[in-house]
């Protein structure tokens, strides 16, 4: 990647939450005061994810971002992926007063020690989903956003030893 488009990827973050089962937290988004209000009115799952603040490790940022959009940050850490995975959002979506095209995150696997009643999607003012579920492998890829497809395929690949070890991999395209 050139160093002219690298330049224009936010550094983030992205949190893969499993819960006891080895069911991934899924959120649906709410609605974004950008151009992207109408698009994402379709309303795709996604996983947790954010941006680096200045001084902040990715770890540091994974926990709060955790925090912030899911209401815990009450789980361990069990891996990261090797290296910063990219993606672009389309031209069509992006935001005009600024020359972001993308991100370039770098994403933990992360097991929730909680219960359900510890999550809450309204523990900031700024809440990201308004509705959540745990859900396997093979649908949240399905139902996410088109443009972040490849960065979750790539995000499972590289987590591929933890979930193909707890068989989720043989249930991915199950009716959540």
């Amino acid at each position: 990647m050139s160093n002219v488009r690298r330049n224009h990827l936010r550094s983030g973050v992205g949190m893969v939450l499993v819960n006891k089962e080895d069911r991934v937290f899924a959120g649906k988004r709410n609605a974004v005061n950008t151009k992207m209000v109408s698009f994402f009115l379709k309303k795709p799952w996604q996983m947790p994810q954010g941006g680096i603040e200045d001084g902040e490790t990715p770890l540091e940022a994974a926990l709060r971002e955790l925090k912030e959009e899911v209401g815990t940050d009450n789980v361990e850490v069990i891996s990261e992926t090797d290296n910063w995975l990219e993606y672009i959002v389309p031209p069509s979506l992006r935001r005009r007063d600024n020359d972001i095209i993308g991100q370039r995150q770098k994403w933990f696997l992360l097991k929730f020690l909680g219960d359900d009643s510890h999550i809450d999607l309204k523990a900031t003012d700024h809440s990201e989903f308004d509705t959540w579920r745990w859900m396997a492998v093979g649908n949240i890829i399905r139902l996410s956003v088109h443009f972040k497809r490849n960065l979750y395929l790539e995000v499972f690949k590289q987590f591929n030893w933890y979930f193909s070890k707890n068989k989720i991999r043989n249930r991915t395209l199950t009716q959540d």
